[in-house]
């Protein structure tokens, strides 16, 4: 295989846009730190759910295109796809995007392309260009530097890849046309070029209106509980309005975009992005909004029923019909129940995980039959119209039974 590609990453984004590539006839190395991830795609199989995948990354390790390892080769164009978590008190770590260009600055040569595509702080992609230049001076103005961040919805990962469009952003613009190439190979979308700070900020923006707009539908299901009102039809009723969408609430925000990125924002700029703050701290209320309910219907069962329920909760993973767990508020409300039931018996149910290493689950009908309470928490396809016995009591958090 003539590599052309190395991609250091080999995630929920890094592997499918490898895979990406490679159906496209570009030689692919990609790069990840475990082993065992490493061994699964040369196999010709994935460690992720997400459809249209196992084909896609099958076809292209037999065909010879993709191939992974846990150490960068030479190329001519260098992804990096790689976490960017937080430190601290919801400040952004870009250890691992260093670690990354650390691992390929031996490799860099004149005319290579080097393109992060992880959600980063602004000011990013320069300090990576500043950080090879004082290690590699010899680069200077001789290889091309850009960000191009993806957008795209877990469940439609292969789709959106190609369809979407990208922002691309270069550090000068030559860097910002030879980016452009590059994706114009694989990608349908209209590609927007811009420079590498707008591209950076213009990631962390979308996420954060989105986060904005979740949190109002979660301030509505919170207003309503109190009032008396049916959260879900109110919603659809305003909604009637030409001009108003308003997005459906939930038991919190998850993910590793819309619960992270507005932090990105409000640690570098706190005193200028108040509502992008006040809606983080909407949204993370919410799910201890959400564990407290499940609370008080347990002492309510307990009082009448005289003995403890057993409770159903169901779901885990962050957004409906995918195995993604990254900061799931699911997970966080799981917790806080098993902290507080005692030795209540509890009945854990995500369809899309096979196993945990916290939580023992349960298959959701035995869960569905076996509890008292019953606790929706995400808006699986196998949670909906289900038939739940009368007498139960039910608490719908994800809107699964509106």
């Amino acid at each position: 295989m003539n590599t052309q590609v190395v991609t250091i990453g080999l995630g929920y984004i890094g592997l499918p846009t490898s895979a990406l590539i490679a159906q496209n006839k570009i030689g692919v190395h990609g790069v990840d730190i475990s082993q065992h991830v490493v061994d699964t795609i040369n196999a010709g199989k994935i460690h992720i759910v997400e459809p249209d995948l196992d084909k896609a990354v099958a076809e292209a390790v037999a065909a010879g295109y993709l191939k992974a390892s846990t150490t960068p080769i030479v190329a001519d164009t260098y992804l990096v796809v790689v976490p960017t978590p937080f430190k601290g008190n919801h400040e952004p770590d870009i250890s691992y995007v260093k670690a990354a260009t650390t691992a390929i600055l031996p490799l860099l040569k004149e005319g290579d392309m080097y393109i992060i595509e992880s959600t980063s702080p602004v000011g990013t992609t320069e300090k990576m260009m500043e950080y090879i230049f004082s290690e590699r001076p010899e680069l200077i103005g001789k290889i091309f530097l850009a960000y191009c961040p993806e957008r795209v919805l877990p469940g439609n990962v292969m789709y959106e890849l190609v369809n979407n469009d990208r922002v691309i952003g270069g550090v000068d613009e030559a860097s910002t046309q030879k980016a452009i190439a590059f994706y114009s190979q694989f990608v349908q979308g209209t590609l927007h070029p811009t420079n590498a700070r707008t591209a950076e900020m213009c990631k962390l923006t979308e996420n954060s209106s989105r986060d904005v707009q979740i949190a109002f539908a979660n301030e509505l299901s919170l207003i309503c509980d109190k009032a008396g009102i049916n959260v879900w039809e109110l919603i659809d009723l305003a909604n009637k309005h030409p001009r108003v969408n308003i997005l459906q609430p939930g038991c919190g925000v998850g993910g590793h975009c819309i619960a992270v990125d507005p932090y990105f924002i409000v640690s570098e700029f706190p005193m200028e992005s108040r509502i992008i703050g006040q809606a983080r701290e909407i949204n993370n209320y919410k799910s201890f909004w959400c564990a407290e309910k499940v609370k008080s219907a347990r002492l309510e069962f307990e009082l009448k029923q005289g003995r403890q329920p057993a409770i159903a909760v169901m779901g885990l993973a962050f957004k409906p019909n995918i195995d993604d767990l990254r900061e799931s508020p699911a997970i966080y409300i799981a917790e806080r129940i098993l902290q507080d039931s005692g030795d209540a018996d509890m009945f854990i149910v995500e369809p899309n995980v096979e196993d945990h290493k916290i939580f023992k689950l349960t298959d959701y009908k035995v869960a569905i039959e076996k509890a008292d309470i019953v606790v929706f928490l995400v808006a699986h396809k196998e949670f909906k119209n289900l038939d739940i016995p009368t007498g139960k009591v039910v608490l719908d958090f994800c809107g699964v039974r509106r």
